[in-house]
């Protein structure tokens, strides 16, 4: 017959302390509490003995699972890993655990999986879903669950989030474009009921005006989910909308990377090529866009530190942390490869007189206009976050 299961007055024995000591040497959370000494001898003897804790005895008796729900819209999108990685390893450092959910971003499946995971028993929940005027944030907030938006806002609820710059980062990117002489850049802007979306429209817009260029409405088209086939539609129209084999646009600035490699996609139909043609710029600068032909400029934002961020913020909210809601906001950082070039010089025999200007000098380059909104004033330095209050809106 097998040997019955080490207990926990089993392990406090073997380390000479109490239960109670034992227990909470065992606990990331109380650890702290007893000394090194004690802490060793008591993991010493945990794991001579083969010690497995039961979780539902210890939920019972803290009234906590130490399991968080983490919802996802696109796991197919390789700039989540990286960020759930961050998530994961700052909650397993604090004993709890991450229930995954892929939405594929959808509504129902979204309510699906939080409502799964609420059974469960979770102890909150980190969302990278939230679209503005969620319903189901409105029922979270209701319920009083404790929730953390990650790489999302929502200015309709005071729940703290942590997200890139990404006015700012749109912002550098039509500065990129500027310094590199182009004057006609269209926008491939992201889905408008995402704060992604609209932020980085938002900037791309102020980054236009900041340098005297025009935004001409034409050339901006509305990606509805932030996928490859999504960034090929709307380059595609874009495109198409020229009506000529040169198009009158020189640059796409892409609201992410992945509607930003659809481009290539489209362009390649087009029979032009990116960047002698056309330059195409992306956002995120998730893992392996370096290795496309040619390389991908975008912006970079910390996506580890994203993840870890949530996780803290999430735990404070969790361990009953009070005090203002915490706004997070990362520092956002040009990188420059190989799909964006100077703009091109159109060939006056090509029957082309007046599709291009002649080339002059690069734009001169403003420091932004300061706004009434919440953005840090110059960027904030990478690997560090601005903390803000909660103001019901995205930084300026």
């Amino acid at each position: 017959m097998p040997d019955r299961p080490a207990t926990l007055r089993d392990v406090a024995a073997a380390a000479r302390v109490h239960p109670a000591t034992a227990s909470r040497a065992l606990n990331p959370e109380t650890r702290i509490l007893v000394s090194e000494d004690t802490a060793r001898r008591v993991t010493e003897a945990a794991a001579r003995l083969g010690y497995r804790p039961n979780p539902v005895a210890r939920s019972l008796r803290t009234r906590r699972s130490h399991t968080v729900g983490v919802l996802i819209p696109d796991l197919n999108n390789p700039l989540f890993p990286p960020i759930v990685r961050g998530l994961e390893d700052k909650l397993a450092g604090a004993g709890y655990v991450a229930l995954i959910g892929n939405t594929d971003a959808d509504a129902g499946r979204e309510r699906t999986l939080f409502e799964q995971m609420r059974a469960r028993h979770v102890d909150g929940f980190v969302l990278a879903t939230a679209t503005l005027h969620d319903q189901l944030l409105a029922d979270a907030a209701e319920a009083e669950v404790p929730v953390v938006l990650m790489n999302r806002l929502a200015q309709d609820y005071s729940f703290p989030s942590v997200s890139v710059d990404n006015e700012q980062g749109a912002r550098m990117a039509v500065t990129h474009l500027a310094r590199l002489g182009h004057t006609r850049i269209a926008h491939i802007a992201g889905p408008q009921e995402a704060s992604t979306g609209v932020s980085r429209l938002r900037g791309f817009r102020d980054g236009m005006a900041t340098h005297g260029l025009e935004v001409d409405e034409s050339l901006i088209a509305y990606a509805t989910r932030y996928t490859v086939e999504e960034g090929t539609r709307c380059c595609r129209e874009l495109l198409a909308a020229a009506g000529s084999a040169q198009p009158d646009f020189t640059a796409v600035a892409a609201a992410n990377d992945m509607l930003a490699v659809g481009c290539y996609s489209a362009l390649d139909e087009y029979s032009l090529q990116c960047p002698d043609d056309i330059s195409v710029i992306g956002f995120n600068d998730m893992p392996f866009i370096d290795r496309l032909r040619p390389p991908l400029t975008t912006v970079r934002f910390p996506h580890y530190q994203l993840g870890t961020e949530a996780a803290q913020l999430l735990l404070e909210r969790i361990n009953g942390g009070e005090g203002p809601v915490k706004i997070l906001y990362l520092a956002p950082e040009l990188i420059v490869r190989g799909s964006t070039s100077e703009r091109p010089v159109p060939d006056a025999g090509a029957g082309q007189e007046g599709r291009h200007d002649a080339p002059g000098p690069p734009v001169p380059l403003h420091p932004a206009p300061a706004g009434p909104g919440p953005a840090p004033e110059g960027p904030v330095p990478p690997g560090r976050a601005a903390t803000r209050r909660a103001r019901g809106g995205s930084p300026g």
